[in-house]
């Protein structure tokens, strides 16, 4: 859900498939670090109100995963625009469980690009 103030939440349940063993990061059936990055990143690209011709990339990510979460959680990822210079678009990022407890929280920054231009700069491979 996106608000006109640069904010953005998205809600997943930790599946086994989203476990630290499911995603190599671990070999704990609990939520992997490399999801919840991404449910934190998706929360961030859904923040921005973007033209159609523009995406957005991500180009660093300061993330503290705080606390373990088991499958069947319920986990809130929360991206808020803290600041915004150019194409440079900084979010505070946090994730939460169904009981309120902070499982990680950080930074993200963007930065947005022309969709096509981006694209043509890909080195293509074979």
């Amino acid at each position: 859900m996106t608000d006109p103030s640069g904010q953005a939440t998205v809600t997943h349940t930790v599946g086994p498939e989203h476990t630290a063993r499911a995603v190599g990061s671990g070999d704990l059936e609990v939520l992997g670090t490399p999801v919840v990055l991404a449910w934190l990143e998706a929360a961030t690209c859904a923040a921005l109100d973007l033209e159609p011709s523009q995406t957005s990339v991500g180009t660093r990510v300061e993330v503290q995963h705080l606390a373990a979460s088991a499958v069947g959680a319920t986990i809130t990822a929360t991206a808020s625009v803290t600041q915004r210079d150019g194409r440079l678009v900084i979010f505070d990022v946090a994730a939460r469980d169904q009981n309120e407890v902070l499982v990680a929280s950080g930074q993200v920054r963007r930065i947005v690009v022309d969709r096509e231009r981006f694209l043509s700069r890909v080195p293509v491979v074979g």
